[in-house]
Parts: C-alpha cells; sequence; structure tokens
C-alpha cells in the first residue's frame, strides 16, 4: 500500500513547510543532478553560485561564498569545523548561548572540541558577561543565534562579534530559521551589521524551499579552503562540502523559491506570520495562558500539560520548549483559520476540563 505524505494543515510546531509551487517543480527537474560533481553536472553549479549570490543578498554580504547544505545543522557543524582547523590551539573551544541549536553538540562531539554552553539572560538572548567570562586564548569560536528555535529571539551579533574579535576567535551566526524574515526587521544580525565569519541561512525553512535545502555563507572564499579535500577521480579537483554527492534538488528548489519571492513574497510572508503569531499570542492570553512575547512568528506559552496532550489527541502537531511551554511556530502554511480552529480546540478541552466530576453520592 503506497503511504501518502502528511498534511499541513494541523502542523503547528514544525520550523520547515510546503515548498512553494514553482520550488517543487524545480526540484523534480533537478532531482537526478549532483552539485557535488561540478565538472559533470555544470548546469546545476551554475545555479548553487546564483543561489549564493541571492543568499548573500539577503545576508548583507556582497561577494559571498558558501554552498546549498542539506539543512541548518550541517552548516553549523562545518562552521565550526571551519574554526577548528583555524584555531591554533589543540585545545579549542566554541561558545555559545543554552538557546543555540543541538547540532552543535553534534558538531563538538564530531570534531571534538569543547563546548562552552552559557545561559540566556531575562529576555531569552545570549548573556554577554556570561560569554565573556567563558572566553580565553583558545576560545576559537563565538555563536549567536538569529531566530533561536525554541523563542524566535535575536541574540545581541554586533556585540557577540566585539567578543569574538577581542580573543581573535571567529563569529558564526546561526540565521537558519530567521533569515528569511530578519531582513524585514530592525534587528542587526548580519555580516553588514557585524564582523560575521560564518552563517546558516536555510531556504527550506522560512524560504519555502523543497527540503534539503539549507545555507552556509562565507565571508571570504579561503574559509572555504579549510573544508578543501582533494577529489582525485572527479574532474573538480576539490570539494569543501560534507556530504559530497547532493541532489541539484535543493538547489534549484531553493534558485526557484528565491527568484519567485524575493523580496517582496517574503516581506508579505513575514508580516503575515507575525501578525498570526501576535493574534494567537494575544488569544492565549485573553485565556489566562502566560505568553512569551512573539518579536518574530514563534509563540511560546505555559499551557497545561494535560491541554497539551489533548491538543495532540485531537491531531495538531505541536511541541514544548525545554522549559515545557506550548511552543507554534507560524510558518507560511500556518493560516489565520487554523489557529483559530487550534483556538477552538483549546477553548472546549478547558471546558470539559473545569466540568465537575459528578458524584455516586
Amino acid at each position: 500500500m503506497q503511504i501518502e505524505p502528511q498534511s499541513f494543515d494541523r502542523v503547528l510546531s514544525s520550523m520547515c513547510t510546503e515548498p512553494h509551487p514553482v520550488a517543487r517543480d524545480a526540484a523534480e527537474r533537478f532531482l537526478a543532478t549532483n552539485p557535488g560533481d561540478p565538472g559533470t553536472y555544470p548546469n546545476v553549479t551554475a545555479l548553487e553560485d546564483e543561489a549564493i549570490g541571492v543568499l548573500g543578498e539577503i545576508a548583507g554580504l556582497e561577494d559571498p561564498s558558501g554552498y546549498i547544505a542539506s539543512g541548518g545543522t550541517e552548516a553549523n557543524i562545518q562552521a565550526v569545523r571551519i574554526a577548528r582547523n583555524r584555531a591554533e590551539t589543540r585545545t579549542p573551544n566554541v561558545v555559545m548561548p543554552e538557546s543555540a541549536h543541538f547540532s552543535f553538540q553534534k558538531a563538538a562531539d564530531v570534531l571534538g572540541v569543547d563546548l562552552r554552553i552559557v545561559p540566556t539572560d531575562d529576555s531569552y538572548r545570549a548573556d554577554l558577561e556570561a560569554v565573556r567570562s567563558c572566553l580565553d586564548d583558545d576560545t576559537a569560536m563565538v555563536v549567536g543565534v538569529a531566530g533561536t528555535t525554541e523563542y524566535g529571539r535575536v541574540d545581541p551579533i554586533p556585540e557577540l562579534g566585539e567578543l569574538a574579535r577581542s580573543v581573535d576567535a571567529m563569529l558564526h551566526v546561526d540565521a537558519a530559521w530567521g533569515g528569511f524574515v530578519l531582513p524585514f526587521t530592525d534587528h542587526e544580525w548580519q555580516f553588514d551589521h557585524a564582523p560575521v565569519d560564518t552563517m546558516a541561512i536555510d531556504p527550506h525553512k522560512m524560504g519555502q524551499a523543497a527540503v534539503p535545502a539549507g545555507g552556509l555563507l562565507v565571508r571570504s572564499d579561503d574559509l572555504l579552503d579549510e573544508l578543501a579535500v582533494d577529489t582525485p577521480y572527479l574532474e573538480s579537483t576539490s570539494q569543501a562540502t560534507l556530504t559530497g554527492t547532493r541532489s541539484g534538488a535543493g538547489v534549484a528548489s531553493a534558485v526557484a523559491a528565491m527568484a519567485e519571492l524575493w523580496p517582496d513574497g517574503y516581506r508579505r510572508q513575514y508580516v503575515r506570520s507575525q501578525h498570526n503569531a501576535e493574534w494567537l499570542a494575544d488569544a492565549l492570553e485573553k485565556r489566562g495562558y502566560d505568553v512569551v512575547d512573539p518579536t518574530l512568528p514563534l509563540v511560546a506559552a505555559d499551557v497545561p500539560r494535560s491541554t497539551f496532550n489533548g491538543l495532540r489527541a485531537k491531531g495538531w502537531r505541536i511541541s514544548r520548549t525545554g522549559t515545557g511551554e506550548l511552543r507554534v511556530v507560524c510558518m507560511p502554511h500556518v493560516t489565520r483559520e487554523m489557529l483559530a480552529s487550534f483556538i477552538g480546540d483549546l477553548d472546549r478541552l478547558e471546558v470539559r476540563a473545569s466540568v465537575p466530576v459528578a458524584s455516586d453520592d
């Protein structure tokens, strides 16, 4: 029996979304091409250059380098790898806030670097003094997040850049989710705002490309040299990517989505998603729940576990933060009608919970 893909009509916690129709079509057409072999597949290689050019424009980088990765995890691992390989120490460390993605734990394990995790402040952003206290001559990289996974917060990127430079460390910004909404805000998060060396930015999240289509951006080509290995049996002489063979679907899909949507389509989508997040936050607050202010299109609220479980039982695909709040990401597929239906189910669950159980007496 053929299994159909899951519908997005009740998905509220994912940071991926339905691809734009032009992105879906492009992915299908380039599915069998391999950007990891540019000598054999020059057309998709040219598309990858185009993709990196647009990502650079989005992220404030005039002459960008990088490649289309499988996602933020790969981009983050590669950024740590660059920093480790450039570090002039045998015991490099990476300093990051506790809000950073778990992929950095994978990177530390695979690459053998010391991961120093610091707390966030009352606004769920990296605590600068805590970062400062962890820096030393062995620090190879400081990590800042531009759109955290749990609360949608943007770390103080320029200040983190200054701290990184004070110990001659690299600055990496994880904008995997936030990179396609932050250009339409006042946040300082990108290469033109701070001494950012590397960045993760994913077209397959808010960019509406097909999965997998992540992005690794680097400020200069020489940073990619830290990743390069010889490829003697290919027409190209070296390769800087992690996965080697890659489907051209992600590359072509990213180019198609960005050509269709950057910048005006993404701007409209950000406004719609942000308004949806604010509507949901207001609806939850009116019902007495403590809500974390949605500075980006992500809502976290202190909903009881029994209610959360009841919503899951009704088919809503929701998740919880590390401290237990309900977490809803207002991705492009999330409509006001979906959120109204969600609130309706929430209300019915709360009414049922408030009805006293009849006594046998």
